[in-house]
């Protein structure tokens, strides 16, 4: 009753006139517009099947074995470290992937580890962060972004490793089934679906004549061979039926050869026809539709509502929210504490896409903000966000989101002293 209450109320009061407040509304509802254009087909959509994936066809035993408790921990941090770095996903992409090691096995910390470095350390970003902002800025996000992943994970561990121990133990007593293929299949299988991801969101770069502009250039050709690759290994090993892979495949390019200038359209069909395909399978195919649904029903309701609310509040590139960018900048100038703070929570309720934070961060540096906290906002802001935290939350539960939460806020605080100190010496 309260709920329905309280969303009577808003909409009631919804102010939708002029000034501030509905720019704030106008600027929130388009975030969720551009959201749901650039990211929920191209990132979220191949991660949720890659997610589905990891549940189904990783085993726990496997996962135990690098990833556990008992894996060896320089090998499973180094690894969850570059792995999330490599990636180079938003905070909302990396959710799924997340999602799925953590519900087969990984610990808290390796998984933490994960989380963190998936979007914070970008290279893309990094790079873009030295060219914009100043290398000695993008030199500081890359040494401690790589640190703080690590560091975040071990204190996680340490904090919650008896309730991890118990969830691990419980894991390893279960049965586990065999898998109808071998470990390579499984392999290329992954290899392609990651293949998918990374080139269909691959950024344009600022030197038209290097090697990431000449990928950009032919992402669509990258993205579009990986994935008929895709379509024969899902014939020929996992006999997915040939004639609804060749209807899809013939779909896709006939949309790609009609609107060339709308590679979405072509990518978000082919998408949809493999989920019709699976769904009509049996044994692990439709076991992998199930998980890669399970995920994209308890994550998708959550980031758009967290989005939505956090254009509301912050605003988003180009749109000023309920908290005007002004404010946040005038809070932030100088390196105190309170600034660093200020800096760090702003960054860690907004909404950052890939490579946005950089243009938003040098607005608000032209604005007064100082050297401290422009890197806590680079630390928390693209790692976590509103929506973010409530999909956490729905994973690992309220009391783990929280300390997440406070161990990202925490560290970029202190990152931001200490730069900011450095800076003015």
């Amino acid at each position: 009753m309260f709920l329905l209450v309280g969303l009577f109320l808003v909409a009631y009061f919804l102010p939708l006139g002029s000034g501030p407040q509905s720019n704030a509304v106008i600027g929130a509802l388009a975030l969720v517009k551009w959201y749901a254009r650039e990211h929920v087909v191209l990132c979220l959509v191949p991660a949720l099947f890659i997610a589905g994936a990891i549940a189904v066809f990783v085993k726990q035993g496997s996962v135990l074995r690098y990833l556990g408790p008992g894996a060896n921990q320089f090998a499973a941090y180094s690894v969850a470290a570059i792995s999330g770095g490599v990636l180079a996903v938003c905070s909302c992409t990396v959710l799924p992937l997340f999602a799925g090691i953590y519900q087969v096995g990984a610990g808290i910390g390796p998984a933490t580890t994960f989380l963190y470095s998936g979007p914070a350390v970008n290279i893309l970003a990094i790079v873009l962060t030295a060219r914009v902002l100043g290398p000695e800025l993008g030199l500081a996000r890359t040494i401690a972004a790589v640190g703080f992943s690590v560091v975040i994970g071990l204190i996680m561990y340490l904090v919650f490793r008896r309730s991890e121990q118990v969830r691990t133990a419980a894991m390893a007593l279960g049965d586990e089934a065999k898998s109808e293929h071998p470990f390579h299949h499984h392999a290329v299988l992954f290899i392609l679906l990651v293949a998918v991801l990374v080139f269909a969101n691959w950024g344009q770069a600022d030197d038209s004549a290097g090697f990431m502009a000449k990928v950009f250039f032919y992402k669509w050709w990258i993205t579009g061979f990986a994935a008929m690759v895709l379509a024969v290994v899902l014939g020929r090993w996992y006999r997915l039926s040939w004639r609804w892979l060749g209807l899809s495949a013939l779909i896709v390019v006939i949309l790609a050869v009609l609107f060339p200038d709308h590679p979405i359209l072509s990518f978000g069909i082919g998408s949809l026809s493999l989920a019709v395909i699976l769904n009509n399978s049996q044994g692990e195919m439709r076991d992998w539709f199930d998980q890669t649904w399970g995920f994209a029903k308890q994550i998708l309701p959550l980031l758009f509502g967290g989005v939505l609310v956090a254009g509301l509040l912050l605003g988003s590139p180009g749109n000023s929210g309920f908290i005007p960018t002004t404010w946040i900048a005038s809070l932030t100038g100088g390196n105190s504490i309170w600034a660093n703070l200020g800096a760090s929570v702003a960054g860690a309720m907004m909404y950052f896409a890939t490579l946005t934070e950089v243009p938003i961060l040098e607005g608000l540096i032209s604005n007064g903000m100082g050297p401290g906290p422009a890197l806590a906002l680079l630390l928390a802001g693209p790692a976590v966000s509103l929506p973010n935290l409530l999909v956490i939350r729905s994973i690992m539960g309220t009391k783990r989101t929280i300390v997440y939460l406070l161990l990202v806020v925490g560290g970029a605080t202190v990152s931001g002293i200490l730069y900011g100190f450095l800076q003015a010496g």
